[in-house]
């Protein structure tokens, strides 16, 4: 019998789910996404005397976020273990739309702090809900490619940001522009609601409504230690963080996540600002007395970055003659494109190694130990943008590509490691952990770049924050292996 007759006998309703939960985490991404895309026009707004950079203060807006994620993870995941994943998953959306549309009557640095707050706490739900539901909906064996498949909507969300948000902030419309941006991209999740609601609730309900076959059923709940907690009311019990935290598996997800999701967090928030940064550096080393005919260096970065540009210079380009300026927006685009495939291959390769017959636990590690060389490429980053911004690029797409390929991963060991009722508990713990890492981040890069940029040299600041980057995965890598040599679930 081939794949895809089996397949169709089974059934694929599951994949259906993971495409809801697909969507949810790309809207989770699009609505993170926009502060750093607007980061140039915010930061006037941003600055508390005429005398800062607004460095320091975007920082402290981000580590605002950073703060509430981790206070939200801190007890989210058992909310959400207690509710379940349907009203779990809704009520965190509700929340985070609203507080991305609040971003939008911000005037300030504490007022940007406060919605930036109230968005982290809102957003911490998404991965422990998505994690609890790939977990109830997948056997092990598929868990880590739908896993990848969901959290490519980080890539997908990353895409689709800059490619509209610079345009909807560059729009005037009953007097707001950048607003607009916030408004719109958190109003999206709204319509996601409708979608969930109708389509979700368990395998099990599923199944009564004839939504689901038996045959899909049964293959969902196939993995033999898992069938008793399954068959009983166990998934329902509570689990407390005490009881958690005395077991070496926590402590290894702990610490992957808080080794690795900060490199996330430090893209998301801060590549936009290189690569407008190195437009800069390219302008300022052709012109270092000066542009011609009074025109200024923020006008040439503003037209470098349009779309009306990308097949052709535009008139003022052809003025000033800059080789080497990129349309930075579709250079982000392009690297989260990069990134989606990863996150994809990510899952699909400990799955090829298992059905080669490797164990769950080794083909996880394996395929984690290849990914976290990748990341190494970034070292390199600045000397290639030195040559063509666009290798810089590439090498930042490929980083980003095995963060997502890991990420798909160390998700996965959770529902390896442990019983279904814990997996959002956990799930959460790791996550705090993966943004007290994104505060400590955070805050280096405000140091780091505050002072490179007073004494004009920002690309060193960029040149050591890349370097933490790049040798992040090898060490989270080897303190998970050296807490846990092999995945195996425990018993609570």
């Amino acid at each position: 019998m081939t794949p895809s007759s089996s397949n169709q006998r089974i059934g694929r309703y599951r994949w259906t789910i993971c495409a809801l939960v697909f969507f949810a985490t790309t809207i989770n991404y699009l609505d993170r996404n926009v502060l750093g895309l607007l980061k140039d026009t915010l930061l006037p707004l941003l600055k508390m005397n005429p005398e800062s950079t607004g460095e320091k203060e975007y920082a402290g807006v981000v580590m605002a976020f950073q703060i509430a994620y981790a206070a939200g993870l801190l007890g989210i995941g058992r909310v959400i273990d207690k509710v379940g994943s349907r009203h779990g998953y809704g009520y965190s959306l509700i929340g985070w739309s609203l507080a991305a549309i609040g971003h939008g009557f911000a005037t300030g640095p504490f007022s940007f702090g406060f919605w930036r707050a109230a968005l982290g706490v809102t957003e911490a739900g998404n991965f422990p809900a998505a994690n609890k539901t790939i977990a109830e909906w997948f056997p092990k064996k598929e868990r880590a490619l739908a896993t990848g498949i969901y959290n490519s909507g980080a890539n997908i969300g990353s895409i689709v940001a800059p490619l509209c948000v610079p345009w909807l902030a560059a729009h005037y419309f009953l007097g707001w522009s950048w607003q607009w941006a916030f408004a719109i991209t958190g109003a999206v999740g709204l319509l996601w609601l409708f979608f969930w609601y109708t389509i979700y609730t368990s395998p099990k309900t599923k199944l009564e409504q004839g939504k689901l076959t038996q045959g899909e059923y049964d293959y969902i709940h196939s993995d033999l230690d898992e069938q008793a907690e399954n068959e009983t009311e166990a998934v329902k019990e509570k689990v407390s963080w005490f009881q958690l935290l005395k077991f070496r598996q926590t402590w290894a997800f702990f610490f992957g996540k808080f080794f690795t999701d900060p490199v996330w967090w430090f893209y998301l928030f801060w590549l936009p600002a290189y690569l407008a940064d190195d437009n800069k550096r390219k302008v300022l080393a052709v012109y270092p007395n000066g542009l011609p005919n009074g025109i200024t260096v923020d006008a040439v970065l503003k037209d470098a970055k349009q779309f009306s540009n990308l097949f052709g210079e535009s008139e003022l380009l052809q003025t000033v003659h800059v080789p080497g300026l990129i349309i930075w927006p579709v250079a982000v685009a392009v690297i989260y494109t990069i990134s989606t495939f990863g996150s994809v291959f990510g899952g699909y390769l400990p799955k090829r190694f298992i059905d080669g017959g490797m164990d769950t636990s080794k083909a996880r590690k394996t395929a984690m130990f290849i990914y976290a060389l990748f990341p190494l490429t970034v070292l390199g980053a600045m000397k290639l943008g030195q040559i063509n911004t666009w290798l810089a690029v590439m090498v930042i797409g490929i980083a980003c590509a095995a963060h997502q390929a890991w990420s798909a991963n160390i998700f996965t060991t959770v529902s390896d490691m442990f019983p279904k009722k814990a997996v959002a508990s956990v799930t959460g713990i790791g996550g705090m952990a993966g943004a007290i890492g994104g505060l400590l981040i955070a805050a280096l890069a405000g140091l780091l770049l505050d002072h490179y940029k007073v004494l004009g040299k920002v690309e060193i600041g960029y040149g050591i924050l890349f370097v933490v980057c790049g040798s992040a995965y090898l060490t989270a890598w080897v303190v998970m292996h050296l807490l846990v040599p092999k995945f195996k679930k425990i018993v609570l």
